[in-house]
Protein backbone atom coordinates (compact mmCIF):
# COMPACT_ATOMS: atom_id res chain seq x y z
CA UNK A 1 0.00 0.00 0.00
CA UNK A 2 1.17 3.59 -0.81
CA UNK A 3 2.35 5.97 1.46
CA UNK A 4 -0.71 8.27 2.83
CA UNK A 5 -0.32 11.70 3.88
CA UNK A 6 -2.77 13.69 5.93
CA UNK A 7 -1.77 17.19 6.68
CA UNK A 8 -3.09 20.47 7.77
CA UNK A 9 -5.23 18.43 10.27
CA UNK A 10 -5.67 19.01 14.46
CA UNK A 11 -4.20 16.08 15.71
CA UNK A 12 -5.52 14.76 18.69
CA UNK A 13 -2.52 12.99 20.51
CA UNK A 14 -2.43 11.31 23.62
CA UNK A 15 -1.22 14.46 24.89
CA UNK A 16 -1.79 17.45 23.13
CA UNK A 17 -3.48 18.98 20.21
CA UNK A 18 -1.24 19.08 17.03
CA UNK A 19 -1.65 21.13 13.76
CA UNK A 20 0.28 18.39 12.11
CA UNK A 21 0.81 15.96 9.17
CA UNK A 22 0.39 12.14 9.93
CA UNK A 23 1.61 9.68 7.62
CA UNK A 24 0.08 6.11 7.45
CA UNK A 25 1.96 3.04 5.11
CA UNK A 26 0.53 -0.56 5.08
CA UNK A 27 -2.44 0.47 7.64
CA UNK A 28 -0.45 1.49 10.62
CA UNK A 29 1.13 4.94 11.59
CA UNK A 30 4.62 5.40 10.59
CA UNK A 31 5.22 8.71 10.99
CA UNK A 32 3.74 12.09 12.98
CA UNK A 33 5.22 15.54 12.64
CA UNK A 34 4.13 19.24 13.58
CA UNK A 35 3.53 21.53 10.44
CA UNK A 36 1.76 20.89 7.51
CA UNK A 37 3.01 19.75 4.17
CA UNK A 38 2.45 20.47 0.56
CA UNK A 39 1.25 17.10 -0.36
CA UNK A 40 -1.55 14.67 0.78
CA UNK A 41 -5.36 15.32 1.81
CA UNK A 42 -5.42 18.62 3.12
CA UNK A 43 -8.00 18.63 6.25
CA UNK A 44 -8.09 22.34 6.13
CA UNK A 45 -7.83 22.70 9.97
CA UNK A 46 -10.48 19.67 10.86
CA UNK A 47 -9.87 17.20 13.75
CA UNK A 48 -8.48 13.91 13.85
CA UNK A 49 -9.19 11.60 16.63
CA UNK A 50 -8.50 7.58 16.90
CA UNK A 51 -11.26 5.52 15.82
CA UNK A 52 -13.83 5.02 18.40
CA UNK A 53 -14.02 1.45 20.78
CA UNK A 54 -17.74 0.96 21.64
CA UNK A 55 -18.23 -1.86 24.49
CA UNK A 56 -22.04 -2.16 24.43
CA UNK A 57 -24.23 -1.23 21.83
CA UNK A 58 -27.32 -2.98 21.35
CA UNK A 59 -27.78 -1.49 17.95
CA UNK A 60 -28.12 -4.91 16.42
CA UNK A 61 -31.03 -5.58 18.03
CA UNK A 62 -32.72 -1.96 16.64
CA UNK A 63 -31.26 -3.09 13.10
CA UNK A 64 -33.07 -6.65 13.69
CA UNK A 65 -36.79 -5.19 14.95
CA UNK A 66 -37.29 -1.92 13.88
CA UNK A 67 -40.59 -1.85 14.05
CA UNK A 68 -42.55 -3.86 16.92
CA UNK A 69 -43.49 -7.28 15.79
CA UNK A 70 -40.93 -7.20 12.84
CA UNK A 71 -38.04 -9.27 12.25
CA UNK A 72 -35.12 -7.63 9.41
CA UNK A 73 -33.55 -10.22 7.77
CA UNK A 74 -30.10 -11.22 10.15
CA UNK A 75 -27.47 -11.18 7.76
CA UNK A 76 -28.81 -7.79 6.45
CA UNK A 77 -29.69 -6.26 9.82
CA UNK A 78 -25.92 -7.15 10.92
CA UNK A 79 -24.55 -5.32 7.79
CA UNK A 80 -26.74 -2.58 8.39
CA UNK A 81 -25.39 -2.11 12.02
CA UNK A 82 -22.14 -2.28 11.22
CA UNK A 83 -22.60 0.32 8.83
CA UNK A 84 -24.52 2.04 11.33
CA UNK A 85 -21.50 2.34 13.85
CA UNK A 86 -18.86 2.81 11.09
CA UNK A 87 -20.37 5.99 10.16
CA UNK A 88 -20.75 7.12 13.66
CA UNK A 89 -16.55 7.12 14.07
CA UNK A 90 -16.47 3.18 15.57
CA UNK A 91 -13.52 1.52 14.46
CA UNK A 92 -13.60 -1.63 16.75
CA UNK A 93 -17.05 -2.98 18.46
CA UNK A 94 -18.29 -5.00 20.85
CA UNK A 95 -21.79 -6.11 19.89
CA UNK A 96 -23.60 -6.57 23.42
CA UNK A 97 -25.77 -9.44 22.87
CA UNK A 98 -28.26 -10.26 25.87
CA UNK A 99 -28.41 -14.08 27.33
CA UNK A 100 -31.79 -14.21 28.58
CA UNK A 101 -34.34 -11.40 29.37
CA UNK A 102 -36.70 -11.00 31.89
CA UNK A 103 -39.76 -10.90 29.70
CA UNK A 104 -40.23 -14.72 28.60
CA UNK A 105 -41.27 -13.54 25.15
CA UNK A 106 -38.71 -11.27 24.53
CA UNK A 107 -37.18 -12.18 21.25
CA UNK A 108 -33.44 -11.99 23.04
CA UNK A 109 -34.91 -15.33 24.02
CA UNK A 110 -34.45 -16.80 20.60
CA UNK A 111 -31.91 -15.15 18.89
CA UNK A 112 -28.60 -14.72 21.01
CA UNK A 113 -27.37 -17.93 19.18
CA UNK A 114 -28.41 -16.55 15.61
CA UNK A 115 -26.78 -12.90 16.87
CA UNK A 116 -23.58 -14.59 17.91
CA UNK A 117 -23.20 -16.39 14.48
CA UNK A 118 -23.86 -13.38 12.17
CA UNK A 119 -21.27 -11.63 14.04
CA UNK A 120 -18.48 -14.29 13.64
CA UNK A 121 -19.12 -15.29 9.72
CA UNK A 122 -18.84 -11.48 8.86
CA UNK A 123 -16.19 -11.05 10.84
CA UNK A 124 -14.14 -13.86 9.41
CA UNK A 125 -15.43 -13.53 6.27
CA UNK A 126 -14.17 -9.57 6.51
CA UNK A 127 -17.59 -8.29 5.73
CA UNK A 128 -17.54 -5.55 8.19
CA UNK A 129 -15.98 -2.65 8.14
CA UNK A 130 -15.15 -2.30 12.18
CA UNK A 131 -13.54 -4.22 13.64
CA UNK A 132 -16.48 -6.52 15.45
CA UNK A 133 -16.21 -8.28 19.10
CA UNK A 134 -18.43 -9.94 21.46
CA UNK A 135 -19.94 -8.71 24.64
CA UNK A 136 -22.20 -11.25 26.57
CA UNK A 137 -24.72 -9.10 28.97
CA UNK A 138 -25.32 -12.56 31.18
CA UNK A 139 -29.20 -12.26 32.73
CA UNK A 140 -28.94 -13.65 35.87
CA UNK A 141 -32.10 -14.20 36.57
CA UNK A 142 -32.75 -16.61 33.37
CA UNK A 143 -32.34 -20.34 34.39
CA UNK A 144 -30.45 -21.59 31.26
CA UNK A 145 -27.60 -18.38 31.53
CA UNK A 146 -24.44 -20.32 32.31
CA UNK A 147 -25.39 -23.60 29.77
CA UNK A 148 -25.52 -20.86 27.09
CA UNK A 149 -22.50 -18.85 27.91
CA UNK A 150 -20.54 -22.26 28.51
CA UNK A 151 -21.25 -22.45 24.42
CA UNK A 152 -19.95 -19.72 23.62
CA UNK A 153 -16.77 -19.23 26.23
CA UNK A 154 -14.41 -20.16 23.90
CA UNK A 155 -15.60 -17.74 20.82
CA UNK A 156 -11.91 -15.87 20.02
CA UNK A 157 -14.33 -12.43 19.61
CA UNK A 158 -15.57 -13.15 23.17
CA UNK A 159 -14.37 -9.66 24.86
CA UNK A 160 -16.71 -8.70 27.48
CA UNK A 161 -19.04 -10.26 30.00
CA UNK A 162 -21.41 -8.50 32.20
CA UNK A 163 -23.23 -9.71 35.14
CA UNK A 164 -27.22 -7.86 34.75
CA UNK A 165 -30.22 -8.16 37.19
CA UNK A 166 -32.99 -6.17 35.64
CA UNK A 167 -35.46 -7.47 38.89
CA UNK A 168 -38.03 -4.94 39.48
CA UNK A 169 -37.22 -2.99 43.01
CA UNK A 170 -33.41 -3.01 42.77
CA UNK A 171 -30.28 -1.52 40.15
CA UNK A 172 -32.06 0.20 37.54
CA UNK A 173 -35.45 0.00 38.74
CA UNK A 174 -35.24 0.94 41.80
CA UNK A 175 -38.63 2.57 41.07
CA UNK A 176 -41.16 0.44 40.51
CA UNK A 177 -43.23 2.76 38.22
CA UNK A 178 -40.33 3.27 36.14
CA UNK A 179 -40.00 -0.78 35.67
CA UNK A 180 -43.74 -0.25 34.96
CA UNK A 181 -43.68 2.34 32.18
CA UNK A 182 -40.76 0.69 30.61
CA UNK A 183 -41.69 -3.26 30.18
CA UNK A 184 -45.51 -2.08 29.33
CA UNK A 185 -43.91 0.30 26.48
CA UNK A 186 -41.20 -1.27 25.34
CA UNK A 187 -42.56 -5.10 25.80
CA UNK A 188 -46.42 -4.38 25.57
CA UNK A 189 -47.10 -5.86 28.93
CA UNK A 190 -50.79 -5.10 30.01
CA UNK A 191 -51.32 -3.14 33.11
CA UNK A 192 -53.76 -6.22 33.83
CA UNK A 193 -50.40 -8.58 33.64
CA UNK A 194 -48.21 -6.50 35.59
CA UNK A 195 -48.83 -7.68 38.79
CA UNK A 196 -47.79 -11.41 37.88
CA UNK A 197 -45.03 -9.97 35.50
CA UNK A 198 -43.32 -8.52 38.85
CA UNK A 199 -44.06 -11.68 40.67
CA UNK A 200 -43.07 -13.96 38.54
CA UNK A 201 -39.56 -11.84 37.66
CA UNK A 202 -38.77 -12.03 41.54
CA UNK A 203 -39.22 -15.72 41.56
CA UNK A 204 -36.98 -16.25 39.09
CA UNK A 205 -33.91 -13.75 40.57
CA UNK A 206 -34.53 -15.44 43.84
CA UNK A 207 -34.20 -18.64 41.96
CA UNK A 208 -31.34 -18.49 39.63
CA UNK A 209 -29.51 -15.42 40.32
CA UNK A 210 -27.30 -15.93 43.35
CA UNK A 211 -26.04 -19.57 41.94
CA UNK A 212 -25.91 -17.95 38.43
CA UNK A 213 -23.65 -14.75 39.46
CA UNK A 214 -21.28 -16.97 41.53
CA UNK A 215 -20.97 -19.85 38.10
CA UNK A 216 -20.64 -17.21 35.95
CA UNK A 217 -17.87 -15.33 37.46
CA UNK A 218 -15.66 -18.67 38.09
CA UNK A 219 -16.17 -19.17 34.15
CA UNK A 220 -15.01 -15.26 33.52
CA UNK A 221 -12.03 -15.75 35.77
CA UNK A 222 -11.10 -19.30 34.33
CA UNK A 223 -11.56 -17.82 30.53
CA UNK A 224 -9.74 -14.77 31.65
CA UNK A 225 -12.54 -12.92 29.98
CA UNK A 226 -13.15 -9.16 31.26
CA UNK A 227 -16.21 -8.85 33.34
CA UNK A 228 -18.55 -5.66 34.39
CA UNK A 229 -21.29 -4.86 36.74
CA UNK A 230 -24.24 -3.63 35.55
CA UNK A 231 -26.33 -0.97 37.30
CA UNK A 232 -24.79 -1.14 40.80
CA UNK A 233 -26.87 1.23 42.82
CA UNK A 234 -25.22 1.21 46.07
CA UNK A 235 -21.65 0.72 47.57
CA UNK A 236 -22.15 -2.61 48.82
CA UNK A 237 -22.92 -3.54 44.75
CA UNK A 238 -19.55 -2.06 44.07
CA UNK A 239 -17.98 -4.35 46.80
CA UNK A 240 -19.47 -7.46 45.75
CA UNK A 241 -18.30 -6.36 41.93
CA UNK A 242 -14.77 -5.62 44.06
CA UNK A 243 -15.27 -9.23 45.04
CA UNK A 244 -15.73 -10.66 41.90
CA UNK A 245 -12.48 -9.21 39.73
CA UNK A 246 -14.92 -7.11 37.61
CA UNK A 247 -13.03 -4.49 35.72
CA UNK A 248 -15.54 -1.60 34.70
CA UNK A 249 -18.89 -0.83 36.31
CA UNK A 250 -21.37 -0.44 34.10
CA UNK A 251 -24.29 2.68 34.01
CA UNK A 252 -23.87 3.09 37.96
CA UNK A 253 -27.47 4.25 38.79
CA UNK A 254 -26.86 6.55 41.90
CA UNK A 255 -23.84 9.35 42.57
CA UNK A 256 -22.70 7.10 45.36
CA UNK A 257 -22.58 3.79 43.16
CA UNK A 258 -20.26 6.03 40.72
CA UNK A 259 -17.80 7.09 43.14
CA UNK A 260 -17.13 4.14 44.81
CA UNK A 261 -16.39 2.25 41.68
CA UNK A 262 -13.99 4.91 40.78
CA UNK A 263 -12.46 4.99 44.18
CA UNK A 264 -11.83 1.42 44.16
CA UNK A 265 -10.30 1.54 40.19
CA UNK A 266 -13.10 -0.14 38.25
CA UNK A 267 -13.39 1.82 34.90
CA UNK A 268 -17.11 3.72 35.09
CA UNK A 269 -18.63 3.52 31.95
CA UNK A 270 -22.13 5.47 31.20
CA UNK A 271 -24.16 6.07 28.00
CA UNK A 272 -23.80 8.77 25.37
CA UNK A 273 -27.39 9.83 24.94
CA UNK A 274 -27.91 10.37 28.71
CA UNK A 275 -25.16 12.59 28.38
CA UNK A 276 -26.98 14.24 25.35
CA UNK A 277 -30.42 14.23 26.53
CA UNK A 278 -29.35 16.04 29.29
CA UNK A 279 -29.95 13.03 32.11
CA UNK A 280 -31.57 8.91 32.45
CA UNK A 281 -34.71 8.15 30.99
CA UNK A 282 -34.88 5.26 33.54
CA UNK A 283 -34.79 8.37 36.42
CA UNK A 284 -31.28 7.38 37.60
CA UNK A 285 -27.61 9.68 38.09
CA UNK A 286 -27.27 12.38 35.30
CA UNK A 287 -23.70 10.87 33.43
CA UNK A 288 -23.06 14.46 33.36
CA UNK A 289 -23.19 15.23 36.62
CA UNK A 290 -20.80 12.16 37.26
CA UNK A 291 -18.81 13.28 34.56
CA UNK A 292 -18.15 16.89 36.36
CA UNK A 293 -17.10 14.78 39.27
CA UNK A 294 -14.16 13.54 37.36
CA UNK A 295 -16.15 9.87 37.71
CA UNK A 296 -16.66 8.76 34.15
CA UNK A 297 -14.04 6.67 32.38
CA UNK A 298 -15.81 5.34 29.16
CA UNK A 299 -18.87 6.39 27.15
CA UNK A 300 -20.64 3.56 25.53
CA UNK A 301 -23.59 4.74 22.50
CA UNK A 302 -25.63 2.40 24.62
CA UNK A 303 -28.92 2.58 21.45
CA UNK A 304 -27.73 5.36 19.51
CA UNK A 305 -24.39 5.29 17.55
CA UNK A 306 -24.02 8.92 16.69
CA UNK A 307 -24.14 10.00 20.09
CA UNK A 308 -20.51 8.80 20.58
CA UNK A 309 -18.98 11.79 18.75
CA UNK A 310 -21.32 14.31 20.32
CA UNK A 311 -20.69 13.53 23.73
CA UNK A 312 -17.07 14.44 24.01
CA UNK A 313 -17.52 17.76 22.60
CA UNK A 314 -20.27 18.24 25.16
CA UNK A 315 -18.05 16.77 27.85
CA UNK A 316 -14.89 18.87 25.87
CA UNK A 317 -17.53 22.35 26.37
CA UNK A 318 -18.91 21.48 30.20
CA UNK A 319 -15.59 20.60 31.72
CA UNK A 320 -13.48 22.79 29.52
CA UNK A 321 -10.88 20.16 29.08
CA UNK A 322 -9.07 19.96 25.93
CA UNK A 323 -10.57 17.44 23.08
CA UNK A 324 -7.59 15.14 23.79
CA UNK A 325 -8.87 14.86 26.96
CA UNK A 326 -12.16 14.44 26.58
CA UNK A 327 -12.00 11.84 24.19
CA UNK A 328 -10.26 9.30 25.81
CA UNK A 329 -13.35 7.71 27.51
CA UNK A 330 -14.20 6.57 23.57
CA UNK A 331 -10.62 5.82 22.46
CA UNK A 332 -7.84 4.55 24.83
CA UNK A 333 -9.82 3.91 27.94
CA UNK A 334 -12.33 1.48 26.38
CA UNK A 335 -9.08 -0.23 24.23
CA UNK A 336 -7.14 -0.32 27.34
CA UNK A 337 -10.25 -2.02 29.27
CA UNK A 338 -10.88 -5.21 26.92
CA UNK A 339 -6.75 -5.88 26.48
CA UNK A 340 -6.46 -3.90 22.97
CA UNK A 341 -4.79 -0.67 24.36
CA UNK A 342 -1.08 -1.96 22.71
CA UNK A 343 -2.30 -1.43 18.92
CA UNK A 344 -5.37 1.39 18.71
CA UNK A 345 -7.02 3.69 20.59
CA UNK A 346 -4.71 6.64 20.25
CA UNK A 347 -3.00 8.16 17.56
CA UNK A 348 1.16 6.78 17.96
CA UNK A 349 3.28 5.83 15.52
CA UNK A 350 3.54 1.93 15.49
CA UNK A 351 -0.31 2.07 16.04
CA UNK A 352 -3.57 0.90 13.83
CA UNK A 353 -4.45 3.90 11.22
CA UNK A 354 -7.76 3.27 12.67
CA UNK A 355 -8.90 7.24 12.78
CA UNK A 356 -11.72 9.88 11.72
CA UNK A 357 -11.87 13.13 10.89
CA UNK A 358 -14.73 15.81 12.41
CA UNK A 359 -16.04 19.03 11.37
CA UNK A 360 -16.93 21.13 13.90
CA UNK A 361 -19.17 24.36 13.50
CA UNK A 362 -20.21 25.19 16.93
CA UNK A 363 -23.18 23.63 16.82
CA UNK A 364 -22.82 20.08 15.78
CA UNK A 365 -19.58 18.06 15.36
CA UNK A 366 -19.90 15.92 12.13
CA UNK A 367 -17.95 12.72 10.67
CA UNK A 368 -16.37 13.63 7.74
CA UNK A 369 -14.77 10.52 7.29
CA UNK A 370 -13.63 6.93 8.83
CA UNK A 371 -10.50 5.04 8.20
CA UNK A 372 -9.86 1.24 9.68
CA UNK A 373 -6.06 -0.08 9.08
CA UNK A 374 -5.86 2.88 6.53
CA UNK A 375 -8.71 1.98 4.16
CA UNK A 376 -11.46 4.33 4.24
CA UNK A 377 -14.58 2.96 5.40
CA UNK A 378 -16.95 5.45 5.77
Amino acid sequence: MREQIYTNFRLQLPDQDLLGTMIVQEGMITDIQPGTVTSGQDGQGDYLLPGLVELHTDNLESCMSPRPKVTWPLESAAVYHDKDLVSAGVTTVCDAIAIGDVEPNSPRMRHFGPMIDVISRGQADGRFAADHRIHLRCELGYDQVCDVVGQYIDNPLLSLMSLMDHTPGQRQFVNLDKFKDYYMGKHGVSAEEMDDFIQTRLEQQQLHALRNRTDLVELSKAKSVPLASHDDATVEHVQQAMTESAVIAEFPTTLDAAKAAHDHGLKVLMGSPNLVLGGSHSGNVSAMELVMHGLVDIISSDYVPRSLVQSIFLIAEKTGQPLFEAMRVVTSTPAAAIGLGGDRGSLEVGKRADFLTIHDDGIVPRIRSVFRQGERVA
